[in-house]
């Protein structure tokens, strides 16, 4: 039985906007089952679309990682297109004369489950800005692609908290944006009017290729279902000196560097039979991205079950065997990530120092995962009250 998304319920029942002046912050993957965008799909339905807002990677998510994006027009409807991210962390959120005059924003954002995946930070930076202005949110749900029921991770500290970790849940939270809205609103934004169209037929335990749904890349890096199952692990790598795979047709896949041995490091990674993956020694050449131009060693990683899969652990396993095969070269990132400079980025990712200190052999990395194990534990009966679906 296909899923019904909030999209295509309000397109089929529009009495949430009859009469109503609305925006709509959304992107070019949050389309119809017939792959009509949102804002395309909604203009016309009784309301008036007044503007439209992006998150990062633009409107068409054609903006890499972390690169500024410009206000715009919409090329077929002729509305103004403000983004949500642009030069400096003022811009997360939106201008109070954005909100003046509208009824209500639309919020259909396909996230994929994962904390740092920055869809959800700029939702709850809207929802801070309508509750002072006095503007309904409407979130238009979808699926978790990764699905609803595994956790991993541990709780964003508060020197931690950034865009990459501004709702303090798990790495993989096991939630849909519409969830993640109703936590937000209690935990900050009492006062705010909110409202959630859920999915019809839609259980915790389906991946995105149980829906009959059609996938659609929402940033420039996530271009498959398979990207996005070992994201919560292989994002961990953005805070280092090794490439991620960007610039190339695999990323977040592929992994390496210059100067990395690739068989050594699947070796080690395969050894202990981590469960659901395995790695494959490799090389490749990015096209643009950390070490642009030049053939890296490396390991391409492979799902063989990702239901037992644990990607988050994976990742902090991968780092470790790489410092600890190539001590002398690697290293963490040097410059600032999304928008932090004083917070190493492996901080901010993982919510603490605990895992750079495990990753540095400083600490033990098992006492990490149990501690995170009993973190997901909590926070599995902390977030009931909010769940959606069964």
């Amino acid at each position: 039985m296909p899923v019904i998304t909030g999209l295509e319920r309000l397109v089929g029942d529009p009495a949430l906007i009859v009469g109503r002046r609305f925006a709509v912050l959304a992107n070019q993957a949050a389309v119809t089952p017939g792959l009509v965008t949102a804002w395309r799909a909604l203009a016309g339905r009784g309301g008036e679309l007044v503007r439209l807002f992006a998150p990062e990677h633009g409107l068409w998510g054609v903006a890499q990682d972390m690169e500024s994006v410009a206000d715009a027009r919409e090329p077929v409807l002729g509305v103004p297109v403000h983004s949500l991210y642009g030069r400096s962390a003022a811009t997360l959120a939106p201008r109070p004369e954005w909100l003046e005059g509208l009824d209500a924003v639309i919020v259909d954002l396909p996230d994929i489950g994962t904390r740092y995946y920055t869809f959800a930070a700029t939702m709850a930076h809207l929802m801070a800005a309508c509750e002072r202005g006095g503007v309904e949110v409407i979130v238009l749900d979808r699926p978790n692609p990764i699905g609803g029921v595994a956790l991993e991770g541990g709780p964003v500290e508060p020197g931690c908290r950034s865009f990459v970790g501004e709702i303090d849940v798990p790495v993989r939270h096991g939630l849909t944006l519409g969830e993640l809205a109703l936590l937000v609103r209690a935990a900050r934004h009492p006062d705010l009017a909110l409202s959630v169209l859920t999915c019809d037929g839609w259980r915790r335990g389906r991946w995105w290729d149980g829906t009959g749904l059609p996938w659609v890349a929402p940033s420039p890096n996530m271009p498959t279902l398979t990207t996005a199952a070992i994201y919560p692990g292989a994002c961990l790598v953005e805070a280092t000196n090794l490439s991620e795979g960007r610039g190339t047709t695999r990323p977040f896949e592929l992994i390496g560097a210059p100067w990395l041995d690739g068989e050594a490091t699947a070796g080690r990674l395969n050894a202990p039979g981590l469960p659901g993956v395995a790695f494959r020694p490799t090389r490749f050449r990015p096209q643009f991205g950390k070490h642009a131009g030049q053939v890296c060693g490396g390991v391409q990683w492979h799902v063989t079950d990702r239901a037992a899969m644990r990607p988050l652990e994976v990742g902090v396993r991968l780092l470790a065997a790489v410092r600890e095969l190539h001590p002398d070269r690697f290293a963490w990132r040097a410059d600032a990530y999304e928008f932090v400079a004083d917070v190493p980025a492996i901080d901010l990712l993982t919510g603490s120092a605990a895992a750079r200190l495990a990753i540095e052999g400083r600490t033990d990395a098992a006492d990490v995962l149990t501690s995170w194990d009993a973190h997901c534990r909590v926070f599995a009966e902390a977030r009931r009250p909010f769940l959606l679906y069964t």
